[in-house]
């Protein structure tokens, strides 16, 4: 178990720096289509990585941003700054996230806050867009 932790640590280091990254060009251009897939990405590995050692906490937020970042996909952009600082905060948590389980201690549950606020955003964002998630056209309120 101890070389998979370690393995995850790595890689999931790796991928939050990368998180990091994308998000500081999304601050620069909101419709940068290489950061938004590279989020998404990001987050969905660390969400598979995360849920085959356990680390349920992990799993759950990365697994929130990475359907976060499937809405962003689909309008093309981040909508706004607070969209971009509610990135940010997912970011951060996920990295004190790894760092605890870095520190080999126990993980609390995910922040209910901040998966519903980034619950909250998606939601939004496939009201606003008859394209949603899924393939399916989502009705939109008249």
């Amino acid at each position: 178990m101890a070389k998979y932790r370690r393995i995850f640590l790595e890689e999931a280091t790796d991928h939050l720096a990368e998180i990091s990254r994308a998000l500081l060009e999304l601050e620069k251009e909101m419709g940068n289509v290489e950061a938004i897939d590279t989020i998404f990405r990001m987050a969905h590995s660390i969400k598979s990585m995360a849920a085959s050692l356990g680390y349920d906490p992990v799993s759950e937020l990365s697994h929130r941003l990475e359907d976060r970042m499937e809405g962003v996909r689909t309008s093309g952009r981040v909508r706004d700054p607070e969209e971009l600082s509610l990135l940010f905060r997912g970011l951060e948590t996920l990295e004190t996230m790894v760092q605890t389980v870095a520190n080999d201690d126990p993980l609390a549950p995910a922040d209910e806050g901040l998966l519903a606020e980034l619950a909250e955003a998606g939601d939004a964002l496939a009201a606003a867009s008859p394209e949603a998630v899924g393939g399916e056209p989502k009705k939109v309120p008249s």
